[in-house]
């Protein structure tokens, strides 16, 4: 027989090229996208609770001063003297702190003996969680006046209904005024004034 044979090994033609589908591959590709999505809530986060944005927002609130009716027994019967109007029993300038801040406050007793915190021609910065309080706090010029409102006695009158604008706060009837002697805008968020101003009696 003259029969030939074929069984030489076949050369192999492959390319030898890896397709990147391997687990580890998956697993930094999930790590990644994790990572970015953590860094997105945390930016998100930051943004909400900073607002920086409010900065740039104006809101001027123009009110006229309160009036009341003048306290029982005030005037006799038969009398037409006109009754008392409203007496600024103390005021001061504001400066600036953290922001940029002027204006005029004034502690105004009111007819019926109620009494009124007055901002006129307030101008200052918006911002976030601004409040009005009265404090016993010094009023002191530069950085080193930033902080000290929190340190001792205040009494917050409330949200700064605009940063532009004449305001009334109400003060309420419990509130010692010979234990406060300053006014400062104050920034809760972040827990700096952006403006205060001394009181004297006027």
């Amino acid at each position: 027989m003259t029969g030939t044979t074929t069984g030489g090994a076949v050369p192999a033609t492959g390319t030898g090229t890896s397709t990147g589908t391997g687990p580890g591959r998956r697993r930094r590709r999930r790590l990644l996208t994790g990572v970015l999505i953590a860094a997105a809530l945390v930016l998100g986060a930051g943004l909400h609770w900073a607002a920086p944005w409010k900065l740039w927002q104006n809101s001027t609130v123009n009110e006229a001063l309160p009036t009341a009716s003048a306290a029982p027994g005030s005037s006799r019967p038969g009398t037409t003297a006109p009754a008392p109007g409203p007496q600024t029993v103390a005021q001061g300038s504001l400066i600036s702190h953290e922001h940029s801040t002027t204006g005029t406050v004034k502690l105004i007793r009111l007819p019926d003996g109620s009494r009124t915190l007055r901002l006129e021609n307030l101008d200052t910065s918006s911002g976030p969680d601004l409040r009005v309080w009265l404090t016993d706090a010094p009023v002191k010029e530069g950085a080193d006046g930033w902080f000290v409102f929190d340190d001792g006695k205040y009494v917050s009158l409330g949200k700064l209904k605009g940063n532009k604008g004449d305001q009334n706060y109400e003060i309420p009837a419990e509130v010692n005024l010979a234990d406060y002697s300053s006014v400062t805008i104050w920034c809760d968020r972040f827990n700096v004034s952006f403006g205060a101003a001394a009181l004297q009696a006027a």
